[in-house]
């Protein structure tokens, strides 16, 4: 049978199955633009401290780190005030299980009622494209309440579905397999990813390839380490604006360092394994993170990896350039930070040891 063949009606439904089927060749309707009616898409899922929103919905977002930065204490936090607001929230959980996820949404202060009743955990074993997979996340999916869905473990969900994180293609492919397809039906996606360890060779934001920052099409933050979290200590990480493609959330943060926006400080003192106090506070004018002179900390901090044992402030004012204040001031920072160790030596010099690696977010 050939065009010929049919009838009107058939070929009018014919018709309307091609349109249906590649919808988006279609001109947009721009009436709303033209004539002032239009309003931006306003960050509305999750909030800090002040009120302000942390993502947008039917977008998604990525918050990349090192590990132990805090990525799914924000990402609970999120969580807990969506919950807070009588709605849903999805959680695919790549790396966890639901002890560790669960315990730290009540120890943020979700109910146990509101968890029990909105809260959608689920930890995939096969990909999605496997049997019944997305017809059951589709039955979560379909609740007319569920703003959020965060994705823990990007690197480990792509590996499921045999896509390699450095591939251009493969991360595009993973967008539209999963991510751009949840959001597509409403909620804000949050996907939680790594930086790579070397600053040197990390990229832009996270690991892998460049495509996962151009697929965003929300906002892309990135949590950096400032003291660490622990059960009887207060852990304290910055939360910057690495893109904001709707442009609605730097206009609340604070310029910063090579491009980023300081947007807030994650401030986490755990009691007990069962009961913190957190925090998401707005940045503060006069305490710009830029201020720090992070080339100088990575200079301070690779003399003393070189040296191999302790040295004295004089000793290492030798061995890096700059000012003999700036030094001074970084080597300061990285003990503040937690990142070199004091210590007395003879005569009651002060020495300075390298605990960990100083290592920056930036490009």
């Amino acid at each position: 049978m050939n065009d010929d063949d049919l009838t009107f009606e058939e070929r009018q439904a014919a018709i309307a199955t091609a349109q249906a089927a590649g919808a988006s060749w279609a001109p947009v309707d721009l009436t709303s633009v033209l004539d002032g009616t239009y309003r931006p898409l306003l960050p509305s899922v999750g909030r800090r401290n002040d009120g302000v929103g942390l993502f947008y919905p039917g977008r998604v977002h990525t918050v990349a780190s090192e590990s132990e930065a805090g990525k799914t204490w924000f990402a609970l936090l999120a969580c807990r005030d969506e919950l807070a607001d009588g709605r849903d929230v999805l959680y695919l959980d790549f790396e966890d299980d639901e002890v560790g996820v669960v315990n730290r949404l009540l120890a943020v202060g979700a109910p146990r009622a509101e968890i029990a009743a909105h809260f959608h955990y689920v930890r995939p074993e096969e990909p999605v494209t496997t049997g019944t997979g997305w017809a059951r996340l589709l039955d979560v999916l379909g609740l007319p309440e569920l703003t959020l869905c965060v994705t823990d473990g990007v690197t480990e969900a792509m590996s499921m579905h045999g896509l390699e994180m450095k591939d251009n293609t493969d991360v595009a492919r993973f967008g539209k397999l999963l991510l751009r397809r949840i959001a597509d039906l409403g909620p804000a996606v949050v996907a939680l990813d790594h930086v790579t360890k070397a600053s040197e060779s990390r990229g832009r934001y996270a690991i892998g390839a460049v495509h996962k920052l151009n697929g965003v099409n929300g906002a892309a933050f990135v949590l950096e380490n400032r003291k660490p979290f622990g059960v009887g200590q207060l852990g304290k990480s910055t939360l910057f604006i690495a893109k904001d493609r709707p442009g609605q959330l730097r206009r609340h943060a604070l310029p910063s360092r090579e491009g980023l926006h300081w947007f807030a400080d994650l401030a986490i003192d755990s009691q007990t394994e069962m009961d913190a106090t957190t925090d998401l506070w707005p940045p503060k004018p006069g305490e710009d993170e830029s201020k720090r002179n992070v080339k100088l900390m990575l200079s301070v901090s690779d003399a003393l990896a070189r040296a191999g044992r302790p040295l004295t402030k004089g000793e290492v004012e030798e061995r890096v350039t700059g000012k003999a204040v700036d030094i001074r001031s970084a080597l300061a920072a990285l003990v503040d930070e937690e990142f070199v160790e004091l210590s007395s030596g003879a005569h009651g010099a002060k020495l300075h040891r390298l605990i960990k690696e100083f290592v920056d977010v930036g490009f």
